[in-house]
């Protein structure tokens, strides 16, 4: 990345409000990265406001965000009401560019359903699954799923809400669970192997982290409040491995149109088979959070990696090319595994 002078306009950035908090599930998370995005960005010597999304209810905060006169935003909202397009969907009415992904493709990230159906339909790697009801044959839906699942809200992040069911009993207690966070919920067949996790910035994956925790899986606490949860990079597969990892992830961001930055997560099978899971266009920014990490293996400082991220939304702000017209994302998905 060239190098930039943060205090002059030239970055072209002018005043940037953080967008953080919402009224999601994961509104702590979001403050806390939120929080730290702001302060590095004005060590940096930018113009940097923060606003609390959530403090408001209905369209209010856009009333905020027009009187702090923002000229761009930096979109550090998590889940529903935030990653899920409905924002991104704001800031294109008002003009104003934002970081990470649009409205479609946050939608669809956000949507672990349609997502799934979506990889199945082009032929990209991830885990079996059904979709889950009242209704269902819990005993016959765990036996043609394996005999073990995972159980998830289909438009929540941070894992929340998502239990292990191993008998009908159990999965009929998850799904009960898991429908109090989303009237939408899938179970996915168990993936015993290693989890990894994929971080893309502006085009290019970084370094890809192997996750390691002593909790029946990595849910919320691993995530964000465990001390004991293990961070793995270099990850410890063969640099062809890593590579095709690699390449699955950036096919899987690339199919649902997503751009800027985010992260892929991965399971490997029993057998060392690579299964998508899930992609999160907008990633965690806390002091436990991935990209991050990943960030500082490239060797990139936080600070260098916000700056980029701002970058990469001044390109896509920036008018179509001559032609008018673009590759499709399932293409281009579709190319990257030919």
């Amino acid at each position: 990345m060239a190098a930039i002078d943060c205090r002059s306009n030239s970055t072209g950035f002018g005043r940037i409000v953080v967008l953080y908090g919402g009224q999601s599930g994961e509104r702590e998370v979001s403050l806390k990265g939120g929080k730290a995005v702001l302060s590095a960005l004005q060590n940096k010597g930018l113009d940097a406001l923060g606003l609390d999304q959530g403090l408001n209810q209905g369209s209010s905060w856009i009333a905020e965000l027009e009187a702090l006169q923002a000229d761009h935003v930096f979109i550090v909202l998590h889940g529903a009401g935030g990653e899920d397009g409905t924002v991104q969907g704001a800031l294109e009415c008002l003009g104003l560019p934002y970081t990470g992904s649009g409205v479609l493709a946050s939608a669809l990230a956000m949507d672990k359903l349609r997502c799934k159906q979506l990889w199945q339909g082009i032929n990209l790697a991830t885990a079996d699954f059904a979709l889950l009801h009242k209704e269902s044959d819990w005993a016959a839906l765990l036996a043609e799923l394996g005999g073990e699942v995972m159980v998830k809200p289909a438009s929540e992040g941070s894992s929340l809400g998502m239990a292990k069911a191993s008998s009908a009993n159990e999965l009929q207690a998850a799904w009960a669970a898991a429908d109090a966070f989303d009237s939408v919920v899938i179970a996915e067949r168990w993936l015993s192997g290693a989890e990894y996790t994929v971080a893309i910035l502006n085009g290019r994956p970084l370094p890809v982290i192997k996750l390691e925790t002593d909790r029946p899986f990595y849910d919320y606490e691993a995530k964000y409040l465990a001390d004991d949860t293990r961070y793995i990079c270099p990850c410890g597969l063969s640099a062809s491995d890593e590579k095709s990892m690699q390449a699955l992830a950036m096919a899987a961001f690339d199919s649902l149109g997503c751009k800027g930055w985010g992260r892929v997560d991965v399971m490997m099978t029993e057998a060392g088979e690579s299964r998508l899971l899930e992609v999160n266009t907008v990633p965690g920014m806390t002091d436990h959070s991935l990209v991050p990490m990943a960030a500082a293996a490239a060797g990139l400082s936080f600070a260098d990696l916000l700056i980029e991220i701002l970058q990469t939304s001044l390109q896509a702000s920036l008018p179509a090319s001559s032609s008018g017209k673009e590759s499709s994302p399932v293409r281009k998905a579709t190319e990257v595994l030919a």
